[in-house]
């Protein structure tokens, strides 16, 4: 019985002695290497929640940026569309006052040319007048005195328009 409690005593402290030593090579490299593992996966997930974070936030920039392009857009096109009407409008008010000048000057040049033709009228009718007087009363009139009683007999007429 002996022999089993020595034998027995014997295991024991080879256990022991085993535990000791696998525990001071094998557990505490294992162990610190764990230990540095699980730091490391948990220093990784850290940083992704940080990168995901960054990503929302730029993806949040980027739709806002997209978002006032649109409006920054529309505002362009009708500030574009605003200065195109006023231009047209500036075209269409010079063109209207040029137009009104030119019709203006016609109508002048009209008037005088009018006036041209009826003096021209008026001299010849006087001549004509003047002739036919001679010849009706078979006197010749000349001078001052044709020139006189023409402008009578014209005045008389035009004032009967």
């Amino acid at each position: 019985m002996l022999d089993f409690s020595v034998s027995f005593f014997f295991t024991l402290v080879n256990i022991a002695v085993l535990f000791i030593a696998l525990r001071a090579i094998l557990f505490k490299p294992v162990t610190k290497f764990m230990e540095e593992r699980t730091a490391k996966v948990a220093a990784e997930i850290e940083n992704a929640a940080k990168e995901k974070d960054e990503a929302k936030t730029l993806r949040q920039m980027y739709e806002e940026k997209v978002k006032n392009a649109g409006a920054e857009a529309a505002r362009l096109a009708k500030e574009t569309r605003e200065a195109a009407e006023k231009q047209a409008a500036d075209i269409i008010s010079d063109a209207k006052i040029q137009g009104e000048g030119i019709v203006e000057s016609a109508r002048r040049q009209i008037q005088a040319e009018r006036q041209a033709a009826f003096a021209a009228f008026r001299a010849e009718a006087a001549a004509l007048v003047v002739a036919a007087a001679g010849r009706l009363l078979r006197r010749d009139y000349s001078g001052e005195d044709a020139r006189a009683h023409a402008e009578l007999v014209l005045r008389e007429l035009g004032g009967r328009r």
